[in-house]
């Protein structure tokens, strides 16, 4: 596979990320760092998929673990400071990308079953291929949380 739109999702992400102007969420949403611990959360999960795939194991994913708070909680902890923890999420999705670059054709279409639910709600539950869990992480999962994160940006009238 081909990881290039996956890492550069990424460092979107990460320039949103480091933007200094990210405030509290409005909504009673995930704030930034809360974010990032998710994102790099469901990044070593599919990592641990795709790792379990090319070690002959035929693992699901299910991502309501990188949803939980005191989850999210002991990953901010772990990585004091938003840089950290923009470096973590960096390293990997390295991992991740690595990873992807090391599935030949046979892996990539392995079905994997998976859940993902999102705000309460299941959104998939049914086998997928390795490489459309990975692409969707590229074309939606990481672009989403982007958006989340501009989403926090304080107006500049609120930085004085």
């Amino acid at each position: 596979m081909d990881p290039t739109e996956l890492r550069a999702a990424h460092g979107r992400l990460a320039d949103a990320a480091s933007l200094p102007d990210l405030g509290a969420p409005v909504d009673g949403g995930w704030d930034a760092d809360q974010v990032l611990a998710h994102v790099l959360s469901v990044d070593a999960g599919v990592a641990a998929a795709a790792l379990a795939v090319v070690a002959g194991s035929r693992p699901g994913y299910d991502n309501r673990i990188s949803q939980d708070r005191a989850d999210l909680a002991r990953i901010v902890a772990a990585h004091p400071g938003r840089t950290a923890l923009v470096d973590a999420v960096h390293g990997q999705a390295e991992v991740l990308c690595a990873v992807a670059e090391q599935l030949d054709e046979r892996s990539a279409a392995v079905l994997v079953p998976v859940l993902l639910v999102s705000d309460g709600a299941v959104v998939v539950d049914r086998p997928l291929p390795l490489s459309a869990l990975i692409e969707g992480l590229a074309t939606d999962h990481v672009p989403g949380h982007t958006r989340q994160l501009l989403g926090l940006r304080r107006p500049a009238a609120d930085l004085r």
